[in-house]
């Protein structure tokens, strides 16, 4: 590459970094709204104590039973209040005293009301009683990278890495096609690879300020773990990225207009944020979909980067991650390459 040709993209790239510092919205959304979604789920998963849970009982002695236990709150109700107090969803379960023993009524499609039956349950068959078998203990540990907040922080950074590329270069280059920028660009002695090329650079440039600031809080305010090696992070986020970046260019390839733009990114992305596993697991959708859902970018990035923070595990055991991540990179830029519109 000569000296021209490295000025020329070395100005490009600069011309890329500071037109985004000029959008305000754009550095609210990558760098700030992360951040603030991050302590709003941190705070509202957060480790806690317990629930106490409410419950109802017909009768004084069932109540009383209850009573012993902390994690337990109850009352005494007749039926009839204890069914409307059921409906309202002031108690999870009423216990029923009957001749041969007792009912219990309660939603068992209601986690909280299935917790509940097991130790009302449980406390009213010792009251009576039962004695366990078999002795037990409880070791309770509270390390992290348990926490939900540890399983959410990489899904937020592959989110946010996967919004900021394909709206940074997307509307950027539709934009720059609308105002006629293009037009007069490739009239110019730059090679056209060079033009695209510096998105791609420019993008690498914010990269480190927003993985650093984003982890760098979630490992200051939230404990998050660094299992891994922080140099395969960093390529795993480079990696994520671009990859992102590349596919971003190939929706911007042919629009020529932001609401097209803006139709065409919400097309690749919603699916994205449902399947990828960003807020939960993507084991949770059907075995028959797996396939899709795994081949995806957004899922591969966020499986690295919680397998590399949570777990400690290497690039060298994440070669599927890996290559899904860098199939999305090379494919999508050299495809737009080929169908770019200047005009």
């Amino acid at each position: 590459m000569s000296k021209a040709s490295e000025s020329s993209l070395i100005q490009l790239t600069l011309v890329r970094f500071v037109l985004f510092l000029r959008e305000p919205e754009a550095i609210f959304w990558i760098f700030i709204f992360p951040i603030l979604l991050a302590v709003g789920l941190g705070i509202a998963f957060r480790n806690r104590p317990a629930d106490v849970l409410q419950v109802g009982a017909t009768t004084a002695q069932l109540t009383q039973a209850l009573a012993q236990d902390k994690g337990l709150a109850a009352q005494t109700l007749d039926e009839a209040a204890g069914t409307h107090a059921l409906a309202v969803g002031s108690i999870l379960l009423l216990a029923i005293q009957q001749p041969d023993g007792v009912a219990y009524k309660y939603d068992d499609t209601n986690p909280d009301a299935r917790i509940a039956r097991l130790l009302v349950d449980r406390d009213l068959q010792a009251a009576a009683g039962r004695r366990d078998a078999l002795h037990s203990d409880n070791q309770l540990i509270h390390d992290t990278g348990s926490r939900y907040i540890d399983f959410v922080v990489p899904g937020l950074l592959g989110m946010n890495l996967m919004g900021s590329a394909m709206w940074g270069l997307g509307f950027s280059i539709v934009e720059a096609r609308q105002k006629k920028l293009l037009k007069r660009m490739v009239a110019s002695p730059m090679p056209r690879w060079q033009y695209l090329t510096a998105f791609l650079l420019s993008r690498l440039a914010m990269l480190v300020i927003e993985v650093i600031a984003f982890l760098g809080f979630a490992r200051l305010v939230f404990g998050v773990p660094f299992r891994g090696s922080l140099v395969e992070l960093a390529f795993l986020c480079v990696l994520t990225s671009l990859a992102f970046s590349a596919l971003g260019l190939l929706v911007a390839s042919r629009a020529k207009t932001m609401e097209a733009a803006s139709g065409l990114m919400n097309l690749v992305m919603l699916p994205m944020w449902i399947l990828s596993g960003v807020f939960f697991s993507a084991s949770r959708f059907p075995a028959v979909i797996q396939p899709f859902v795994r081949a995806l970018p957004l899922t591969a990035a966020i499986d690295a980067m919680r397998g590399n923070m949570l777990q400690g595990v290497s690039l060298a055991q994440m070669a599927m991650p890996v290559t899904i991540l860098a199939a999305w990179l090379v494919v999508p830029f050299a495809v737009s390459l080929k169908i770019f519109r200047w005009r």
